[in-house]
């Protein structure tokens, strides 16, 4: 056994990741449904840890703060994960976070503009998207996308297709490791 099975740690069956509009949480759900395993979103780990969603922690402590336990969230999300785990689209924006996903099987759900803003609309629920959200979440993408394939052990695109489609490619990719 190696370590981290060794010391009794969940390891996550796979860790998705993306822009904000890629699929990450209906994907996700489809694909753990398929696994028949667990389904877990950092941002909902996030949002109980602080006992309110993540627009109010933006602004009533600021991104920084936000940041801040996302990272905890990610941690401990990593370790102890039995499933499927989508991570927030900034997630990867912390070194620590990009180093504590290497060994793990990354998915980079890459998805382009257009079906991004169709698939976030105006950025409710989204605080770094309020302002502008279609010039942000170009920004904001063209800024991630480095490093969600520094951190991708695989990259799947979404545009134009079914959740059931990408989690069935997914599941494929996943049987070849």
């Amino acid at each position: 056994m190696t370590g981290a099975a060794a010391a009794g740690v969940t390891r996550p069956v796979c860790v998705l990741v993306g822009a904000p509009g890629s699929g990450k949480t209906t994907v996700g759900q489809a694909l753990a449904a398929g696994l028949g395993v667990e389904f877990r979103d950092t941002d909902v780990d996030i949002e109980r840890m602080a006992g309110k969603p993540i627009p109010e922690i933006f602004i009533d402590e600021g991104e920084a703060h936000f940041r801040a336990l996302e990272r905890a969230a990610v941690a401990a999300a990593l370790a102890s994960c039995p499933g499927v785990l989508a991570l927030g689209g900034g997630a990867v924006l912390a070194e620590e976070t990009r180093a504590a996903l290497v060994g793990h099987p990354v998915v980079f759900l890459s998805v382009e503009l257009p079906d991004a803003v169709k698939r976030v609309g105006l950025g409710a629920g989204r605080p770094l998207l309020a302002i502008n959200p279609r010039a942000t979440l170009k920004h904001l993408m063209d800024q991630r996308r480095p490093l969600y394939e520094e951190v991708a052990t695989a990259t799947v695109r979404t545009d134009g297709r079914s959740p059931a489609e990408i989690a069935a490619e997914i599941h494929a990719l996943l049987k070849q490791r």
